[in-house]
């Protein structure tokens, strides 16, 4: 886990590497936060300011002209210079007061050096803090360090939780004593392809052919040709996998492992979502792809192109199959938006507030993220599918979202269905003093909870705090604050996990920061994911506000220091966002399917795989910029 903090890089990491302070500065949004008065040399007072001589009462006073000018202003000394702190550092607006957690990373228990335990962690009576080896006890009881509230210990658990850490880190590891679930089979999960064969999927793209002569092929062949392909280097590497196929134009046709009679709905049972559901997860899937891969490849070539869009129904159809075996994947194939049977798309706005999101669709990720199951969607180039919308399908489970080309829909869809779920059901609770907030999250408090649920590799989520304004005095006081991070989910093999994290970080001794010192990783990254989880919700002039304070920071580091490399990539992603955003006031209120998929891909922004990721965005943000100047050259032409 790591901290971007003022005045010094600041790093929280799990592994113990080296960290310094807290940074708690004031800036213009609603963070008001206290600091602590420079240690060491500090700048010299300014000079009493001359004032004028005041007029002896004692003289009379001068006659008075009989036309008298009107006074000359007052001569007024011209403005004290801003007073820089020692290394000329100067206040910032934007809040640098940021944690990042790597939840791919910590998940993954049997590569962690935490204290493992299969007691339960004691907690809080208040605040649902865990006790930690960092905690104080005095005479069997432990005052909170969150909140203050007094809880009595027992001397086993004293014995087993403090005294075991040394410094200001401490990392422990609650596993069950037996796993609730019987064993289950890592490779006993479903990879469902849900496929799209309505009749826009006969539409043709030019491609070179093998030979290098020009031919065509349609989007349905080519997702044919992907199909055969993942299909075959899932036989190679995960052969006791089951596979399912699920086709929609105007009906839901279900061929399961290829090896049952097809099960079709259409007509009333297309608005129908428990019909839907009851029948979809009755349908058996027995065989593993090692027994039915023929007969998948044959369906897959036996697919023809006609008809409207149910994508609705069947990816519920999807989901409902999958839900027998958690830890499974829906990878939905389209090019058109929704325009038949539940989830009907055609009348809904792409960019609306979270309350007028379709509801069909929001019921359907939560159900899936239940279950354990991640869906990735995939839409072709040049198509309107309103992705804003279907998207929230892959943003809520974990999935993928991404659009395709001929060339590019097979290693997509083969990289989808290699995407393994580490964790389900995954819940970070964040603690930290009491007077401390976090802006842009629910509730007022020092206690955050955010449910993540489905956890693939590589996930990252970062967190903004502040302290309120009536805590100023409370914690000038201090030299350290504590935090605690507090993960609870369910392994691959079904135990349940509580892992606690919890450091003492320093503070820091004056409110003005050298730039340069900033961690830009973590900055940049939650930058990306606040501005573009603001513009899917509708509240596009806060992302702009958010994205303008970025771009000043970026701007102040620039001048102090060179720019790295890899840090470029974060200014690329913040032009690419203030694009959208700018186009989204001043043109419309929509998202186009490329800008909402550059949107979902930032709200998952980690600083992990910034090297796919800038190229991506790069590409993105060229092609936005390029359509806007297109559209302008064509404005001015019509005048």
């Amino acid at each position: 886990m790591e901290f971007a903090c003022s005045h010094v890089v600041c790093n929280w990491r799990p592994d113990g590497a080296a960290s310094t302070g807290v940074s708690l500065i004031k800036h213009k949004y609603d963070n008001t936060v206290p600091v602590k008065q420079q240690e060491g040399p500090v700048p010299p007072p300014l000079p009493p300011r001359r004032l004028r001589k005041p007029r002896p009462t004692s003289l009379p006073m001068p006659p008075l002209a009989s036309v008298q000018p009107p006074p000359a202003p007052l001569s007024l000394p011209p403005p004290v210079p801003p007073r820089l702190d020692k290394e000329g550092g100067s206040r910032l607006e934007a809040n640098v007061n940021v944690v990042s957690i790597g939840v791919g990373k910590l998940v993954d228990i049997w590569q962690a050096s935490g204290l493992k335990s299969f007691q339960s962690p004691l907690i809080c009576g208040k605040c649902s803090a865990a006790l930690s080896s960092l905690s104080t006890l005095q005479r069997n009881v432990w005052v909170c360090e969150f909140c203050g509230r007094e809880n009595s210990v027992n001397d086993s658990v004293k014995r087993v939780c403090v005294g075991q850490g040394a410094g200001v880190h401490s990392d422990e590891i609650y596993l069950p004593n037996q796993s609730d679930d019987d064993y289950q089979n890592l490779e006993d999960t479903l990879v469902v392809f849900c496929v799209d064969i309505s009749g826009s999927m006969i539409v043709t793209t030019e491609v070179t052919s093998s030979s290098g002569s020009p031919t065509y092929i349609s989007r349905l062949e080519g997702i044919q040709d992907a199909l055969q392909r993942t299909l075959s280097s899932l036989l190679q590497q995960s052969p006791r996998r089951r596979v399912a196929l699920v086709t929609f134009n105007d009906e839901v046709v279900i061929y399961g492992d290829g090896t049952s009679t097809p099960l079709t709905l259409r007509d009333w049972a297309l608005v129908d979502y428990d019909h839907i559901w009851q029948q979809s997860v009755a349908y058996s899937i027995p065989h593993c792809i090692a027994e039915t891969y023929d007969q998948l490849v044959q369906r897959v070539k036996d697919l023809r192109e006609h008809g409207a869009t149910c994508l609705g129904p069947a990816a519920l159809a999807s989901v409902a199959m999958a839900s027998r075996y958690p830890g499974s994947k829906v990878i939905l194939c389209t090019d058109g938006r929704a325009n038949i049977g539940l989830g009907e798309m055609e009348q809904i706005p792409s960019l609306s507030p979270s309350p007028l999101t379709p509801y069909f669709y929001r019921q359907l990720a939560l159900q899936a993220v239940e279950s354990g199951i991640i869906i990735s969607v995939m839409t072709f180039e040049g198509t309107d599918c309103r992705l804003a919308d279907v998207g929230r399908l892959a943003d809520t489970t974990g999935g993928r979202i991404n659009i395709v080309s001929i060339g590019t829909v097979a290693t997509e869809i083969q990289s989808a269905s290699m995407d393994n779920i580490l964790a389900t059901g995954v819940t970070a609770t964040l603690l930290a003093p009491d007077g401390v907030y976090f802006p842009f999250e629910d509730g007022n408090n020092h206690k955050l909870v955010r449910e993540i649920g489905n956890v693939t590799k590589g996930l990252e989520i970062t967190i903004q705090f502040a302290v309120k304004p009536e805590f100023t005095e409370v914690f000038l006081q201090k030299d350290t604050l504590p935090f605690q991070l507090q993960l609870s989910f369910k392994t691959r093999d079904h135990e349940k996990v509580t892992r606690v994290i919890t450091e003492q970080r320093p503070v820091t001794t004056c409110s003005r920061i050298w730039a340069g010192n900033l961690n830009m990783a973590v900055l940049g990254v939650h930058c990306a994911q606040l501005c573009a989880s603001l513009t899917m919700e509708g509240r596009v002039q806060e992302a702009q506000r958010q994205l303008k304070a970025q771009q000043d920071l970026h701007n102040q580091i620039s001048k102090q220091r060179p720019i790295q490399k890899e840090e470029s990539i974060y200014g690329n992603w913040i032009d690419t966002m203030t694009t959208i955003c700018d186009d989204i006031t001043t043109e419309s209120q929509t998202l186009s399917d490329q800008a909402a998929k550059v949107m979902y891909q930032m709200k998952r922004a980690s600083s992990a795989n910034n090297n796919s990721s800038s190229s991506s965005n790069n590409n993105n943000t060229n092609e936005i910029q390029k359509k806007r100047r297109g559209k302008k050259k064509a404005l001015v032409e019509g005048m």
